[in-house]
């Protein structure tokens, strides 16, 4: 018995363990924001566009997935949102059948930030859906292309990850549509595809420019005996290594971009890296080769990064290569001049260029900053700024209301703007503000003035800026010796003391300490890194081509956290796999490095964050993909670092996700989010199982940072490829991690509510107009967000065809949570709507919502715009003065505390709102709450219009329906068809008293005359104020309420004469019933 009860418990343990796992499926209510900006995009490595018809293009990003445009341009969408890795590579239109589309994954830019695929895909709907057909451990794709004879042969150039060693590189070929793989060409597992063209007359004949590359996290290497050139005619099945008897360069080769041109195949272009650069042309399909120019400032730059060149179709001499800028030949290479001068307008750095085949002159080009299109052949550029793929490595907050947003992105500079604004239209780039040039890294706003702030570039260069001026003074700490050089990360460590406003610190192999701000400095550290001289090289990066531009500082410090719980508790993380603790401010540092079971030796320590509840507990990020291991890594320790326990479920995040970010909620020790290459996880069990969220957010983004507002408990997101995205309060994910996944199928449960402003908003600076190319970011809904649960019956019912189309009732095919059974029968279920009470402090109810229930069970929300119960207006209509169904608006409500009552299915659950005036604002309360009492009296006089309007009106369709009644010649009738003619016309007068007279001319009319209800609009538009009652407001009411007490007096006079009369007339031809109308005013 005893060991059947063990059991029992051993199986309840784990039903609830497994029950923490998330089901995304009842979690659709909460959508991430996508905000931008777009201004300045990111990196786009690959274009491909439909020939027949270049308003469809294809752009691929290095990290922010694959976009599609209908319009030459003008919208883009994201049509790779779904697969589990965003970078991209190569593009490829079956041109001859544009629905089908290839794309290849992992960027073939190998600098230090880049992002790593999965293999090839195709979707045979452009882009709809998509299918993996193979080579998931190429890790990166840099060509592909169709066979434009027979599509079902496809070349993959796969250019291998740049961190290590490994046989799954080369030219890959499938006769097949990609059921299987042949490798075709391999040379080792250093080299990969450089580049890979095919001849536009003859698609058996391919050029490969095989390239030996490795990167180390210290130094890269371009160029070795790897690197070729190599020739086949026979679609792969024999290959030929062109060399110096070619007239090609002797020795080690690096980097080349390739080139024909479609209207003359036997040219053929190639710059070559080699001892020395140099732009050789082919005359002959080549088999021959001579140097053209071999002048550096003309023909290229940076050959790692880089390095493409592009022929003119209809033009042999003219031909393109990209670098740092765009340069164009229009004599076969001998020249070279840039189209675009540097910084000109068009961001530097290009990796992608698509020249029309058809018209030279229609130009698209990918760089670092995003897309750009020219139909003039580079004279004139049109950015496409609404690209949102933005690469930050940071992301933080302010305290502002609205809240700020600050982070660095990738060659893109350091931008600051709202998570959500108090205006009409979305967040569109022209909120952002950029406060810092360079490669972006950290920045964070003073917490005493925002206006005021720290931000960061490349070298470790470290200023403090104003917003308001753009005043920046540089504060990057030096060392008291002059000759010793200090070691900065390209993405150095940076942190602001919880306890002190003023005290920074900074990173480079020390710990820098300022208590001012940043004037001055001292060092509270030893050197925290392993100090490896043999990784300190970063001066000899590049090989064949020098390339040393601090990316590859090494031996230096990345992270630095100071715990929110206990002042002097400091923690350390470094590019060589060093973790330090302190606890005395500094004065010691500790290292646990070697405590931490399973950390691989000198991997990368990005993150780590301390815990907000104990003191001695942290969570340390790791990661180590530029050791060629990809796994996931991340620990946390509950002593200061004595002892440490992995929290992967590599299961659940991937065997190749590697960890990039965390936070821990600090309300709930048990909600951790997690931040990997490959998407977004969170846990609800402080780790012990993890769910990739997918809703609204790209499944396979890098998470590269993630800071939780204090004040708003939204999860704020710094993307590395697809910019910022805001996840509003997330303080249901708190619940289900307090109380159980449960919660997800209860019938009815209400969450409690953010706190709401009732704000007042704004047009958007600008065009008001923007239409459609210009980028709008996904803004918070005005008002108060309520999220609630529903979950559906678990019985089938029969709906029939025609009840089906009516409405959604009955469906349950989107559960997938355990059903909950339910004590109410199916049949007296009321599951067609949800209703929202909201009830004042005194217990009124002041506004009722009632919608369409959701067809779906799970967390859904809903907007209140903060507005009471209002009146229908009056209106000469017998449906009264509103067009759309629902409880009209009133009044804004008061600042104040809130219940909400939410029923669905006769069941209910309850929650309290809290309710601010706008702060920024600094209203008059007193003077609200008065005009407040005027506005409802507003109100009053409406609905006292409306229903002497609606009396009317049903007085006018009974006497127009006595009129048809009496038309016959019945003497008897007489009298009455007489009497209702002039009761008719007594009432339309009262009528034209309420609205004016009717305008029966066709156009936009204008009557002379004022009506009641203009007095009435205009006083609203003066009490609706915030400053004290003033005489025009006071003036104003009073003509108002004269101007409805006129009219509705006479229309009770009307009704209590003439009305009374013609009713007892009316009432001996028995003809019809009347119904009693008390008076509107009250005496």
């Amino acid at each position: 018995m005893i060991r059947l009860r063990l059991i029992f418990i051993f199986f309840i343990g784990l039903s609830v363990a497994s029950a923490q796992t998330l089901n995304m499926d009842l979690l659709k209510g909460i959508k991430p924001r996508s905000i931008g900006p777009a201004g300045m995009s990111g990196r786009i490595t690959a274009i491909d566009v439909v020939q027949s018809n270049r308003n469809i293009i294809y752009a691929g990003a290095a990290s922010g997935g694959l976009w599609k445009s209908k319009n030459t341009g003008i919208t883009w969408e994201p049509i790779f949102d779904q697969e589990t890795v965003l970078s991209i590579g190569a593009i490829a239109i079956q041109q001859d059948n544009p629905s089908v589309l290839w794309v290849g994954t992992g960027e073939g830019n190998p600098r230090n930030s880049l992002n790593s695929g999965n293999g090839v895909y195709k979707s045979l709907d452009g882009g709809k859906t998509w299918k993996k057909m193979g080579l998931e451990k190429t890790r990166n794709i840099h060509r592909i292309i169709i066979d434009p004879k027979n599509p079902g042969t496809v070349y993959v150039g796969a250019i291998g990850s740049p961190w290590g060693d490994h046989p799954e590189r080369g030219v890959f070929k499938t006769t097949d549509g990609g059921l299987t793989w042949e490798k075709i060409l391999f040379v080792n597992e250093k080299t990969g595809v450089g580049e890979m063209i095919m001849d536009p007359a003859n698609p058996n004949k391919l050029f490969v420019a095989m390239w030996e590359h490795r990167r180390q996290p210290w130094i890269f290497n371009s160029g070795g005996p790897g690197s070729g050139l190599y020739v086949t005619f026979d679609g792969g099945k024999n290959w030929k290594k062109l060399g110096k008897k070619e007239g090609l360069p002797d020795g080690d080769l690096g980097r080349m971009g390739l080139a024909i041109p479609r209207i003359k195949p036997d040219v053929v272009y190639a710059l070559i890296e080699s001892k020395k650069n140099a732009f050789y042309r082919s005359t002959d399909g080549g088999q021959k080769w001579e140097v053209v120019n071999d002048k550096e400032g003309e023909i290229g730059d940076r050959p790692f990064y880089y390095y493409e060149i592009y022929a003119d179709p209809k033009n042999e001499n003219r031909v393109y290569s990209i670098g740092s800028l765009i340069r164009m030949s229009e004599d076969g290479g001998k020249s070279f001049k840039a189209t675009v001068s540097y910084y000109g307008g068009v961001h530097p750095d290009n990796h992608a260029l698509w020249i029309d085949p058809n018209d030279p002159n229609f130009i698209i080009n990918g760089n670092d900053g995003g897309l750009n299109i020219s139909q003039d052949m580079g004279k004139t550029w049109r950015f496409a700024e609404n690209i949102p793929v933005g690469q930050f490595y940071h992301v933080n907050v302010d305290m502002d209301i609205p809240y700020n947003l600050y982070g660095g992105m990738q060659d893109n500079g350091t931008w600051v703007g709202p998570g959500y604004i108090w205006r009409n239209d979305g967040i569109r780039n022209y909120y952002f503000q950029e406060v810092f040039f360079g490669d972006g890294f950290d920045a964070a706003p003073d917490p005493q003035n925002s206006r005021y702030g720290y931000a960061m570039s490349q070298g470790g260069y470290l200023g403090r800026y104003d917003r308001q001026t753009g005043y920046v003074k540089m504060i990057r700490p030096t060392h008291p010796d002059a000759d010793l050089k200090l070691r900065y990360n390209w993405n150095s460590a940076f942190a602001q003391d919880p306890f002190d406003p003023a005290t920074i610190y900074y990173g480079s192999q020390f710990i820098h300490k300022s208590s001012n701000k940043g004037n001055t400095w001292e060092i509270i550290s030893g050197d925290l890194t392993t100090n490896d001289p043999a990784k300190q090289r970063q001066f000899e990066s590049g090989g064949l081509t020098m390339d040393a531009t601090g990316a590859e500082n090494h031996c230096t410090i990345l992270t630095i956290a100071p715990s929110p719980k206990k002042q002097g508790v400091i923690w350390s993380g470094s590019d060589d796999g060093q973790v330090h603790l302190t606890v005395d401010g500094g004065k010691t540092w500790k290292n646990v490095t070697s405590k931490i079971t399973g950390m691989p030796k000198n991997a990368w320590i990005p993150q780590i964050q301390p815990s907000s509840y104990n003191p001695g507990e942290a969570f340390v990020v790791v990661n180590n993909y530029r050791q060629n291991d990809f796994k996931p890594y991340f620990f946390r320790t509950k002593d200061y670092g004595n002892t440490w326990e992995s929290l992967i479920n590599s299961a659940q995040i991937g065997d190749n996700n590697y960890v990039l970010s965390s936070v821990q909620d600090s309300e709930e020790p048990k909600l951790i989010f997690l931040g990997t290459e490959n998407g977004l996880f969170v846990s609800i069990d402080e780790g012990k199982n993890w769910t990739r969220w997918t809703n609204n957010y790209p499944a396979g983004v890098p998470t590269m940072d993630m800071v939780i507002h204090p004040r708003e408990h939204d999860l704020v997101i710094g993307t590395f490829g697809r910019a910022f995205y805001v996840m509003d309060d997330i303080r249901p994910l708190r619940e289900l991690a307090k109380s159980g996944v449960n919660t997800l199928n209860k019938k009815v449960h209400l969450f409690t509510p953010p706190d709401a402003y009732t704000a007042s908003l704004q047009q958007p600076p600008g065009p008001r107009f923007a239409a459609d190319a210009t980028f709008s970011g996904e803004n918070r809904a005005f008002g108060a967000m309520i999220s609630y649960v529903i979950t559906k019956s678990a019985a089938k019912t029969e709906v029939t065809a025609a009840e089906n189309s009516k409405s959604a009732k009955g469906k349950n095919n989107a559960v997938k949570s355990e059903p909950v059974t339910s004590t109410e029968s199916s049949k007296g279920e009321t599951s067609d709507s949800v209703k929202f009470e909201i009830f004042n402090a005194a217990g009124k109810l002041i506004r009722t919502i009632k919608e369409l229930a959701p067809e779906e069970s799970g967390l859904h929300r809903i907007q209140w715009n903060l507005s009471e119960k209002g009146v229908k207006g009056p209106s000469r209509s017998s449906e009264g003065g509103r067009r759309f169904g629902g409880e009209p608006s009133g009044p804004v409500v008061l600042p104040g505390v809130y219940k909400i009552r939410f029923t669905y299915a006769q069941q209910s659950d309850s929650a309290n709102l809290t309710v601010h005036s706008d702060p920024r604002l600094n209203a008059d309360q007193e003077a609200v709450k008065q005009r407040y009492v005027l506005q409802h009296e507003l109100m009053d006089l409406t609905g006292q219009m409306a229903t002497a309007a609606n009396r009317l009106n049903e007085s006018l369709a009974l006497l127009q329906d006595f009129e048809k009644r009496t038309s016959g010649d019945a003497e008897n009738l007489k009298v009455a068809a007489d009497r209702t003619k002039v009761v008719k016309d007594s009432v339309n007068i009262l009528m034209d008293l309420l609205h004016g007279k009717e305008d029966k001319r066709q156009g936009m009319t204008m009557s002379e005359d004022r009506v009641v209800m203009d007095y009435v609009y205009a006083a609203m538009n003066y009490v609706d104020a915030i400053d004290s009652v003033n005489d025009t407001d006071r003036r104003v009411m009073v003509q108002a309420r004269e101007k409805v007490e006129q009219v509705v007096r006479q229309v009770d006079q009307f009704y209590k004469g003439t009305w009374s009369a013609y009713r007892k007339l009316m009432e001996q031809t028995r003809l019809t019933p009347f119904k009693d109308y008390p008076q509107i005013l009250s005496k």
